[in-house]
């Protein structure tokens, strides 16, 4: 990377870092984030899930089961232990939810996780192809994406958090075979603005599969682009963006 390229991005990091972001509590922000999942195909009814590390490192925030993305508020999230016992709010937690406190146990750097079956992503788990990122609005996923090739199952016991989290490894999201998507975020808004884009990167790549040969980006090049794209700074002003667009904040004033 170039000495010009270095600099325009640390002015770039500095100049988002005095972006303020609303002051909105861990439950709110998933509220916002399903909401943009919802907007941007992840729905998949009852499938999807979106969750928080909680304060004790044994707990974690969740949707009661029966409430898709479209549908969540703040008020609707729970805290739930170890045994997904509901230790604040009202409802029922999905079980499928028990593999993401395995991440969690294994992983004290994740503090969000998304999980969702959109259509696109889904479509190349179903062709056995690992995610390929060798587009500039993709590079988030650069060396840092990984392949389960094999599906083991419904996920309602132990044995998938264990298979999940061994596949993840170090990484920040995974592609599950004949399933759906993964993203392990440092925080609520990396983990909702990776689960946009995986499903994009799926798309562009289903497309670019059709037309001819992927054709792979420099690594020096790639390593940079993935390193500014998981700044905190680029991925909460995105979500901030994504954000506007669901909650229908007004935009700045023409005149």
């Amino acid at each position: 990377m170039s000495k010009t390229q270095q600099q325009a991005i640390a002015e770039m990091v500095e100049i988002l870092a005095g972006e303020r972001m609303p002051d909105w509590s861990v439950r709110q922000r998933l509220a916002v984030g399903c909401r943009i999942l919802a907007a941007n195909g992840h729905g998949s009814g009852l499938a999807g899930q979106f969750t928080a590390h909680g304060e004790d490192p044994e707990t974690m925030w969740t949707l009661p089961y029966g409430l898709g993305f479209e549908q969540a508020t703040a008020s609707d999230y729970l805290l739930v232990g170890p045994d997904l016992k509901v230790i604040e709010g009202r409802g029922t937690p999905n079980m499928a939810n028990r593999f993401h406190l395995h991440v969690y146990r294994a992983r004290p750097d994740v503090q969000s996780i998304v999980h969702t079956h959109p259509p696109q992503a889904s479509a190349l788990s179903m062709i056995g192809a690992p995610l390929r990122v060798a587009h500039m609005d993709t590079m988030m996923f650069y060396d840092d994406v990984q392949h389960l090739p094999h599906w083991p199952g419904v996920p309602f016991g132990d044995e998938e958090g264990e298979i999940i989290t061994n596949a993840l490894r170090d990484k920040h999201a995974i592609l599950l075979a004949h399933h759906g998507l993964l993203c392990a975020g440092n925080s609520v808004e990396a983990a909702c603005v990776m689960g946009v884009f995986f499903e994009h990167a799926a798309r562009i790549q289903l497309a670019a599969m059709a037309a001819g040969e992927i054709r792979e980006v420099e690594p020096d090049l790639g390593k940079v682009a993935h390193d500014w794209r998981h700044s905190p700074e680029a991925m909460n002003v995105t979500f901030r963006y994504f954000a506007r667009t669901v909650l229908e904040e007004p935009a700045h004033p023409l005149s």
